[in-house]
């Protein structure tokens, strides 16, 4: 069985981590294979969005597959050298700065370690309302390296950060969402419903516009707010000389909707 799900369908690529059986946690293949399809999202001119869920509807990611350790242990040396390489070639989508196209997390059970780190670099978080959240590491005797230390507490406020990062506990849904850290919870029956219509939201603006709103939104934050307004955006010059801009107002004086081509 393949341990990821990918599809394209009308411009947005739609990425499932499908080890349910696992609670989709996170092994060198499933890593190795989540790069691959971001190095696609990120490449391919003709996907505008991504989603991310997890198969089954026990977890999003249950974060590091601990039990991948005792295996990596007892494996034959090919086995290990492989798993390196699988390692060496990955690229998270935690470690991708400045990923340049929009990405929504449909949270549809546990987000835990890893698996929050990987909602916490999507741009949009929508959650069932049976999911819990939480970064475990220090009961395990690990840290949330994958980024998390640095992004909860940005996200929702350094001392409420710090009650859940010195402790580990989980957080409902529901308490994600008052912190801010969630955008929309949903009995798990609309979840799917909810993020379509999030979606479809998003195309219906211009796929280089958003994308511009992103990459100057995500890159002033390490700016002063002066700074941040003065900064040129390579995504903005080519939103501003693209066909898109001229069919935007265009279709605006026309009374009609958009013919959005991406360039």
């Amino acid at each position: 069985m393949t341990v990821t799900l990918f599809e394209v369908r009308d411009h947005v690529a739609y990425v499932t981590l499908n080890r349910p059986e696992a609670m989709n946690s996170l092994n060198p293949e499933l890593r190795w294979n989540l790069s691959k399809h971001y190095d696609e999202i990120e490449q391919n001119d003709d996907i505008w969005l991504g989603v991310i869920t997890g198969a089954g509807d026990r977890a999003f990611c249950a974060g590091m597959d601990l039990k991948h350790r005792t295996l990596e242990r007892d494996a034959s040396q090919d086995q290990k050298e492989e798993w390196q390489k699988m390692t060496r070639e990955t690229l998270a989508i935690t470690e991708r700065w400045h990923f340049p196209k929009p990405m929504i997390a449909k949270v549809n059970g546990y987000a835990l370690g890893g698996g929050l780190e990987t909602a916490l670099a999507c741009d949009i978080i929508v959650a069932a309302d049976s999911a819990e959240l939480g970064l475990p590491e220090p009961r395990r005797g690990l840290i949330p390296g994958a980024v998390g230390v640095h992004r909860l507490p940005r996200q929702i406020g350094l001392k409420v950060a710090m009650g859940y990062l010195l402790t580990g506990r989980h957080m409902s849904a529901q308490r994600a969402y008052e912190l801010g850290l969630v955008n929309q919870v949903v009995p798990s029956a609309q979840l799917d419903a909810t993020v379509d219509e999030w979606i479809a939201d998003i195309m219906r603006c211009a796929p280089l516009a958003v994308r511009a709103v992103k990459e100057a939104s995500m890159k002033g934050l390490d700016m002063t707010l002066s700074e941040a307004f003065a900064t040129p955006y390579e995504s903005e010059a080519l939103r501003r000389d693209s066909l898109d801009a001229v069919e935007g107002p265009k279709a605006f004086a026309e009374k009609r909707l958009p013919n959005w081509q991406g360039k």
